[in-house]
């Protein structure tokens, strides 16, 4: 094989561009006359950029506001809504000028790196055919140059429009599906019989009786898929099985791909019941509707050629023994806590809640399976002796932390952990709520420590698995709430992730109500996957999920780099969906006061939902912020687009959430900076492989600019009775 080197930025120029290229050129030109003659007139790139920025002065000069925002003297959501849709697209050609030349290592490629230099790529374009701009570049230009003339403008779509988009999502509540997924189930477990019988599995708990007819094998396999443990034996771990169970619907392409991710070390781990979410036979009613669930399942090429190489997308979850993490918080353990903010701190268990009950493919933690510090031989994950001691450890970490009031179980999957692992748990966290309680009476008011006021669990289990939330595990939750109460901590709430109205099924309702009567609020965290991100489908989950009683809380963007290309959506999109779809369930603010009440009446909350949509006529509470996991430290939407490269990929620079607290240490970051994985014109693309009219995102490449979104009163603290103190422990900012 022939090895050739990464062409440097002098070898770029002269690469020539193609003949896509250059008929979009053409149009750009002829579209733009000006453009065409200061391209033509500048003897060399500077004078080209000199020659478009005074164009682009003289337009936003004499709109004070938008030059102000250009420079940063105001900032924030409500300088921003003041800003017209043209204004966009000035100050992005302005950024694009003022960062000009800029390199940046881009970790999709590996550190290779980037250069953005827009104006220099139209000038060698347009003099020499050389700059090596790709089509997907020039469909940028084309629409940002159309948005700067005032020509391409911004359309909020009607309510009946939205909720068009919306019925074409069904969920799994529809008696429809859920006829369609007993038929799944039942082929389903024709599978398992076999398995059982030809000695494939062998289980003393899960085994057929002799001379049982086949009948019988079959009621009794119908009985155990109501026992979750049953599901975890039975998990698909090949794709051989998973075909199997599909019916062998895979097509040769998918299959071929599936081989080549078990040979490249990728886990497969697909329990029965969420694999019977999978369309087999296809209702002509939801074409389509499953795609974000079978998104998690399906590996992609991109994936399996980027394992092995995948590099860690948040910073601050690398943790070495005695030294501060990227935020700068030392912690007592370098894998059973990870922590962001002064208030909350996430513990990881050493248990079986390290797992999960099933393997997502857009996954955070496939670069620890990639290093095969995570697995799913969940044998190897139950407790070793020596928890107990490392659990009390990190109890005395939390009691001595200063600022610490939330902490967030999770993993893998905080209720994979056995009733008995979580108990304990429990039962270690009121000990040690009670011991910091104690010793703040000692301490004078301003110099008190944050005591601890609410718990979370981060659990799919809901969703991959609803037969876990039974009565014994709904006894703990509430006997927790009732012990925990007492002591003054007020907020209980378990955190899922439904990804699609489909996964919510009568299995997961039940679900849901059992957690909600054991007084835990359920809130929902979205992975904004490209098959979340069609039309209505986000908005319709959010409605699904008020039914149900569950309060939307984050809408993410995807995390990772080249190995989640397939499953990334452009930031946008996210804009885009934020403004002209989520915006029909924007709560009046003189219901904030009730919102925060609700987090303490988790009991309730399906009715105060119901009532609150129906006084003021919403399909959906909007109480979802839409944000990305910054790979330095913190979420935030607040960003600009400051280059693009030849490839079309966006280059965004972000800055840090102002509306919450941090570590210190963001004083000392600065902004992050995020290379998309795929142009605009790519992602258009694949919705339209999805089925999608792109014409009906008409206006999202005009979304150049983001700012992130107050957090609503349900997710703020308590307040407390007393002064905390401002000092900050187990910190090293250097």
């Amino acid at each position: 094989m022939i090895k050739t080197a990464t062409p440097n930025i002098q070898q770029l120029d002269k690469i020539a561009i193609n003949v896509k290229s250059h008929r979009l050129l053409k149009k750009l030109l002829k579209e733009n006359q000006r453009l065409e003659e200061l391209m033509r007139n500048s003897r060399n790139e500077t004078e080209a950029l000199i020659g478009l920025r005074n164009w682009v002065l003289e337009e936003i000069h004499t709109r004070k506001h938008a030059y102000n925002y250009y420079l940063g003297k105001v900032k924030g959501r409500t300088a921003l809504e003041k800003i017209e849709w043209k204004d966009y697209a000035a100050i992005r050609l302005l950024d694009y000028i003022d960062h000009a030349g800029k390199e940046y290592p881009d970790l999709n490629l590996h550190g290779e790196i980037a250069v953005s230099n827009p104006i220099k790529m139209i000038w060698l374009a347009v003099n020499y055919g050389t700059g090596g701009a790709k089509p997907t570049f020039f469909k940028d230009m084309l629409q940002l140059f159309r948005q700067f003339r005032g020509e391409m403008t911004r359309e909020i779509p009607s309510l009946d429009k939205i909720e068009d988009w919306m019925n074409r999502f069904p969920s799994g509540l529809d008696p429809r599906i859920v006829k369609l997924r007993e038929e799944n189930r039942d082929r389903i477990i024709n599978v398992i019989i076999g398995q059982i019988d030809s000695g494939e599995v062998s289980s003393t708990k899960y085994s057929f009786d002799k001379d049982l007819s086949f009948e019988q094998k079959f009621l009794s396999v119908l009985k155990w898929w109501e026992d979750p443990a049953f599901h975890l034996k039975f998990a698909v771990r090949n794709p051989a099985l998973l075909n199997k169970m599909l019916g062998d619907s895979l097509d040769p392409d998918t299959m071929k791909i599936l081989y080549e991710a078990e040979e490249a070390g990728i886990p497969f781990f697909v329990n029965p019941y969420y694999l019977s979410l999978l369309h087999v036979r296809v209702p002509y009613f939801a074409i389509g509707a499953d795609l974000a669930i079978r998104d998690y399942i399906i590996y992609q090429k991109q994936l399996i050629s980027e394992f092995g190489k995948i590099t860690a997308w948040e910073k601050e979850d690398i943790v070495k023994p005695g030294e501060p993490n990227a935020a700068g918080w030392l912690l007592p353990s370098h894998h059973n806590v990870h922590r962001r903010y002064p208030e909350v701190a996430i513990l990881i268990p050493d248990t079986v809640g390290r797992a999960c009950g099933g393997l997502c493919s857009s996954c955070q933690r496939m670069y620890d399976f990639q290093n095969g510090h995570l697995n799913f031989n969940l044998d190897k994950l139950k407790p070793d002796e020596t928890w107990d001691e490392k659990l009390e450890r990190l109890m005395k970490y939390f009691e001595n932390d200063s600022q610490l009031r939330d902490i967030l179980i999770t993993g893998g999957d905080a209720l994979m952990s056995s009733d008995k692992s979580l108990q304990k748990i429990f039962n270690a966290i009121i000990e040690m709520a009670v011991r910091k309680k104690e010793a703040n009476k000692k301490r004078p008011n301003g110099k008190k420590f944050a005591e601890i006021v609410r718990i979370r669990l981060g659990s799919r289990m809901p969703v991959y698995l609803p037969q876990r939330i039974d009565k014994d595990l709904t006894t703990i939750l509430a006997d927790f709430k009732k012990k925990a109460s007492k002591i003054g901590i007020r907020q209980f709430v378990i955190q899922t992730h439904f990804e699609s109205p489909m996964e919510i099924t009568p299995e997961a309702n039940e679900a849901i109500k059992r957690m909600l009567a054991a007084g835990w609020m359920v809130t929902n965290q979205l992975v904004f996957t490209a098959a979340a991100s069609r039309r209505g489908h986000t908005a319709q989950l959010r409605k699904t999920l008020n039914d149900i009683g569950v309060m939307c809380y984050y809408t993410f963007t995807v995390k990772g780099y080249m190995e989640n290309n397939h499953n990334f959506t452009v930031n946008s999109r996210t804009l885009q969906e934020q403004t002209e779809e989520k915006a029909i369930g924007k709560v009046p603010g003189k219901y904030y006061s009730t919102l925060r009440e609700m987090p303490e009446k988790a009991e309730t909350i399906a009715e105060s939902i119901d009532k609150l949509r129906n006084d003021e006529n919403l399909p959906f509470l909007a109480t979802d912020r839409n944000v990305l996991n910054l790979p330095g430290v913190g979420k935030s939407m607040t960003f600009r687009t400051i280059g693009i490269t030849r490839y079309g990929r966006r280059v965004l620079q972000f800055d840090h959430d102002k509306t919450r607290s941090h570590s210190p240490i963001i004083n000392k970051m600065g902004k992050v900076i995020i290379i998309e994985s795929k142009s605009i014109s790519e992602y258009l693309e694949q919705m339209e492989n999805m089925g999608e009219d792109t014409e009906e995102y008409e206006g999202i490449y005009g979304y150049s600019i983001g700012e992130t979104e107050f957090r609503l009163p349900i997710y703020e603290y308590p307040d407390y009775d007393f002064k905390c103190t401002d000092e900050l422990t187990n910190i090293d900012i250097k």
